[in-house]
């Protein structure tokens, strides 16, 4: 009877669980976890990016004013042919890809060359690495408004450069030196976020290859060059489409210099496709034109990441 009982008892408790079973494999799974982590991430993406880039979309084929949103009339793809034909978006688009072109190979080798200085065993690293990294987290507006007060004609930073050709002048007010004077604060304040990114690859790589090389007589100039810079490859990708589309938005430190004048200046020199999309979609209230020219930014941008992907990134 004993025995009778503890039979059932037990096929009793399988049954019980066979169901919660199910709800714990689902939880053990490792998928359902990772779409459990990636679907805020995923519904912030929808709201803040896709939803809007849609109405930017179907603004562009539209005439709308800001203050009149409600009286938009379609006009196909006047807006687009209109930009295709204004000289300012095209040096827009020039100023835009001169200060990429500029800035981010000098701030990615800068940033590399940072990360392998403080990974060096060293009294004082720390100290190092919070100094390297304050630029990138310190305001925009008030590292602009620093470096035109250094930048301006008669200081030791303008006179110091004279020794390389240029002309002791007030940078950010002269045409000739108002893109590089931007390209200058782009480079000074991406640095420490690339010193930090390529830190972290430089401690990823295991110290046995050093040790292999070592073994075979490598120097420490090959051990960078064969082992370092190899395994470096997916966090260069990184570090490059980063600043390229960081360059590509930079905003608040043309602002900051031209807030005496229109924006843009001196005499747009340092217009970019962002400032063209603001004077025209926020300052001019024409909504339509400055969904059009967002859309033509965003396709510019998606091509040279597939440039870059394709370059830079792993062709195995």
């Amino acid at each position: 009877m004993a025995a009778y009982d503890n039979k059932h008892a037990t096929a009793d408790y399988s049954r019980l669980n066979k169901r919660p079973s199910r709800f714990r494999s689902l939880a053990d799974s490792d998928t359902a976890v990772g779409w459990l982590f990636t679907l805020p991430f995923l519904v912030l993406w929808v709201w803040w990016f896709l939803y809007p880039f849609a109405q930017s979309f179907l603004r562009s084929f539209q005439e709308v004013s800001f203050t009149a949103l409600g009286d938009a009339s379609f006009i196909g793809l006047q807006n687009y042919i209109h930009i295709l034909q204004d000289p300012e978006f095209y040096q827009a688009v020039l100023h835009s890809l001169q200060i990429v072109v500029i800035a981010v190979p000098v701030q990615t080798l800068l940033g590399l060359l940072m990360a392998v200085l403080v990974n060096q065993k060293m009294k004082g690293r720390g100290i190092f690495r919070t100094v390297f990294f304050i630029p990138y987290i310190t305001s925009q507006i008030a590292v602009t408004t620093v470096f035109m007060m250094l930048f301006k004609k008669g200081t030791f930073v303008t006179k110091f450069f004279t020794l390389f050709g240029f002309a002791d002048t007030t940078w950010f007010a002269d045409t000739r030196y108002a893109l590089l004077f931007v390209s200058i604060l782009f480079i000074f304040q991406q640095c420490g976020f690339s010193m930090i990114v390529y830190l972290s690859g430089l401690q990823e790589i295991p110290r046995d290859l050093y040790e292999a090389g070592q073994m075979d007589g490598a120097s420490k100039w090959a051990q960078f060059r064969y082992i370092t810079l190899p395994s470096l490859k997916p966090v260069t990708f990184f570090v490059v489409s980063v600043a390229t589309l960081l360059g590509f938005q930079i905003y608040d430190q043309i602002a900051a210099i031209s807030r005496y004048g229109a924006l843009g200046s001196p005499a747009g020199a340092t217009s970019t496709v962002v400032t063209y999309f603001y004077q025209h979609g926020i300052r001019y209230m024409n909504i339509g034109y400055g969904s059009a020219a967002v859309v033509l930014f965003f396709l510019i941008i998606l091509l040279i990441t597939f440039l870059q992907k394709k370059w830079l990134g792993d062709k195995e």
